[in-house]
């Protein structure tokens, strides 16, 4: 009795199907589909691991030196020269002198400098009669970290120069100098900041960043793969299969995680390590999260690019609402309650206070909490879409 290539091709599928609708099966055969799928693998493992290396590479600076800055001295006094001076010393501006406020409006509009300072005519005279004396310090507000880096830069110089004017004053009026430099500062003031100390941009925005890319690479990879699958009709499993296809993907993400909190903070010298057990439970909760959500829109968006397509502009969105760059408190209402049925929401702040700042387990309670019942919530709507199509499938047999 022959057996047509038709009929075995047949059974071999209907074999390779019955050992997927058990958690081993649908484990082992969700990896295999991983690594013999290029593009599910560039996305899931590849991707993330070049983000790794060349995203903090522009941060690498950290802390933004050398503005360049304009200088308008209509004074010409040694008042004003010195405080040009300790303008120019400052590691903060790159300062080029102006012969009138136009030419430095005319340098900021062509983005040759971020700001400019203007000493007014009659400074030096006015401090010494004992009047009133102000200096104007202009900075384009559309930039804001280099604004910042022009007012803080000139602050400092014309700080200094006026303790020094404080002192002379006091000096002359019979005090000594020790305690005329020491009546400047009454009350001293010492800013210590804590978990990011070289104050670094990178160090501030790449390891919440990387918490966003686990979880966009994972997502449009699970929905690639799952969209493949629907394409083929090999979609549909059993509970179990569906719980060893969400740990086969979770496992290659916790990997990458791991590459993040191990490797790449090291590489580039960032804050991290504080309280590693706590990052590896959070790595053992998100991924399988995330890896579930992928899994619902794998089975809603039902084709192998249309994830990719819809979820690389959700990104940014993302991240704005999760309450780390910008305050979730002053989100509009409506933000306030959707960004928590994303992972990320939780997800961010919760890595960066475990891995960068030491917080404890229970201090972060919340996440964790947080992250479990969306887990929850995801999968009991893929079982939802799971049974709705298996209903619509029986009765299109029928």
């Amino acid at each position: 009795m022959s057996v047509s290539p038709k009929e075995n091709a047949s059974t071999t599928d209907a074999k390779s199907h019955a050992q997927t609708q058990n958690f081993l099966g649908g484990f082992l055969q969700t990896l295999k589909d991983i690594f013999t799928d290029k593009g599910v693998l560039l996305l899931l493992m590849i991707a993330p691991i070049i983000y790794g290396f060349f995203y903090p590479w522009p941060y690498s600076t950290e802390v933004i030196n050398h503005v360049p800055v304009g200088i308008i001295d209509y004074d010409n006094s040694n008042l004003s020269q010195t405080i040009v001076r300790y303008a120019s010393a400052s590691p903060q501006l790159d300062t080029e002198r102006f012969l009138n406020e136009q030419d430095a409006q005319q340098a900021i509009w062509s983005d040759k400098i971020a700001g400019y300072m203007v000493i007014p005519s009659g400074l030096e005279q006015q401090v010494m009669s004992g009047k009133k004396a102000s200096v104007s310090v202009l900075g384009n507000g559309g930039y804001f970290l280099l604004n910042k880096n022009v007012q803080t830069g000139f602050l400092k110089a014309i700080g200094t120069v006026s303790a020094g004017i404080e002192i002379k004053k006091s000096v002359a009026q019979g005090i000594y100098p020790t305690t005329a430099t020491a009546n400047t500062q009454a009350v001293p003031l010492q800013i210590m900041p804590l978990y990011n100390q070289t104050e670094g941009y990178g160090a501030y925005v790449v390891p919440a960043v990387s918490i966003l890319i686990l979880q966009q690479t994972l997502l449009m990879s699970t929905t690639m793969l799952i969209g493949t699958w629907y394409e083929k009709r090999r979609h549909r499993t059993t509970i179990r299969g569906w719980l060893g296809r969400i740990a086969a993907l979770s496992m290659c993400s916790f990997i990458i995680g791991c590459f993040y909190y191990g490797w790449a903070f090291e590489l580039h010298h960032y804050p991290r390590g504080q309280n590693m057990l706590g990052s590896l439970l959070f790595l053992l909760l998100f991924c399988p999260t995330v890896a579930t959500l992928g899994c619902v829109l794998g089975l809603w968006f039902r084709q192998r690019e249309r994830g990719m397509q819809i979820l690389i502009f959700s990104s940014l969105p993302m991240f704005f609402i999760s309450g780390y760059p910008w305050p979730a408190d002053q989100l509009p209402a409506f933000l306030q309650v959707i960004r928590w049925l994303i992972p990320t929401t939780p997800g961010v702040n919760t890595s960066v206070q475990l891995n960068q700042m030491g917080a404890s387990v229970s201090q972060v309670a919340i996440g964790f909490y947080a992250l479990a019942a969306l887990w929850l919530f995801y999968f009991m709507l893929l079982m939802l879409i799971r049974w709705y199509h298996a209903d619509k499938q029986s009765k299109t047999v029928a």
